[in-house]
């Protein structure tokens, strides 16, 4: 009864296009996701959407946006600096006043958010996109309890800040999307990204819970969950942890970190890290779905590493199988790495013939 509710208040009278005007994204990793919808579209604008939560520009905001403005008739792409806003404004030029409005917004500041939300009509808010985000990584004796609160503050504090205010114009117009840009790793830890994957295994739980009374009201909950995504983002996380100082724990923590996590963290990288075009594309995928799915994976290397978790209530068999991995097979998982970056080579050589010639 749901889906077909849905899909009659989503799809026009022509095409099974999607009514949803107003996008509304945040911290602007959008770009890709603009770009994305760009090339697919030709230069038509399209529907109205609210795309947004901010507190920086990325590569990923900035294409998510420039593809939303290509099928919506409004968009407001936000960030916490406007001074930051140039590269968004020259990737969607064509956009600029018509479809793309671009907006100040702190997803840490209660103020900033209801301030930009009262700029826009009537607050009407058709899809949110969460995807506001800071790093952490590192031995936990290095980190103070300050910048733990930060990471939560941005990660967690302000995914609900933004849904808590656009929840009560969705529950009165009994529609709307809600998309959560969260991780893999809020389903399984990684060792030395605790807070990180705190924050996102808090981000998990809030929409599990939320999401039983959001389908009562006829509105879609979607946490996108990517691995590895080669950004600027990540790169000036870990060039900062290469720089940090570990003095505060136990030199074999020390070593281990700056010598086996730093080092192959590139490797996976390398070998698994998706692009920002990459993640726009899924995004773009969940919000054209007649119903998109609770949870959509970005990267099928990481299926099954969540299935082994859940495969055993005890935790033993992923905590072991990763420990080994880790500490007593460094040889094997580099070889495994390599493999999967030359699978993967040879996958996007094989799509990008198929586009040349027409296929997709």
């Amino acid at each position: 009864m749901r889906e077909v509710k849905q899909k009659e208040q989503r799809e026009g009278k022509a095409g099974g296009q999607k009514e949803y005007s107003r996008a509304f994204i945040g911290r602007t990793r959008s770009l890709d996701l603009v770009r994305v919808i760009r090339e697919r579209s030709g230069n038509g604008w399209k529907g109205d959407l609210k795309l947004g939560t901010g507190r920086g520009v990325t590569a990923e905001g900035r294409d998510a946006v420039l593809s939303l403005c290509m099928l919506w008739r409004k968009i407001f792409a936000t960030m916490r600096n406007l001074a930051k806003r140039g590269a968004l404004e020259e990737a969607g030029r064509n956009a600029l006043e018509t479809t793309l409005e671009i907006k100040e917004l702190d997803v840490c500041s209660d103020g900033s958010i209801r301030e930009c939300l009262d700029s826009i009509p009537d607050r009407h808010v058709d899809i949110l996109i969460n995807n506001a985000g800071v790093g952490l990584v590192g031995p936990l004796e290095c980190h103070s309890i300050q910048d733990m609160q930060a990471v939560f503050e941005t990660n967690f504090f302000g995914v609900v800040r933004m849904i808590k205010e656009v929840l009560p114009d969705m529950k009165r117009r009994k529609s709307g999307h809600i998309v959560v840009i969260s991780s893999v790793m809020g389903l399984q830890g990684i060792v030395f990204n605790d807070i990180y994957s705190a924050s996102k295994s808090a981000v998990e739980g809030f929409c599990e819970s939320l999401v039983f009374q959001a389908m009562k009201f006829n509105i879609f909950i979607t946490l996108i969950e990517p691995g590895p995504v080669t950004t600027d983002f990540e790169l000036k996380t870990y060039e900062e942890a290469a720089r940090g100082d570990y003095s505060k724990t136990d030199p074999e923590t020390a070593d281990i970190f700056i010598n086996y996590y730093l080092k192959n963290s590139k490797a996976i990288f390398s070998s698994l890290g998706q692009s920002p075009e990459d993640i726009a594309e899924h995004t773009l995928q969940v919000l054209t779905m007649e119903t998109p799915p609770f949870r959509h994976q970005t990267n099928q290397v990481f299926t099954p590493l969540t299935a082994l978790k859940h495969a055993d209530p005890s935790g033993e068999l992923a905590t072991n199988v990763f420990y080994k991995l880790v500490f007593q097979h460094e040889t094997l998982m580099q070889a495994s790495l390599l493999a999967i970056k030359l699978l993967r080579w040879k996958a996007n050589k094989v799509q990008q013939g198929a586009k040349i010639l027409g296929f997709m």
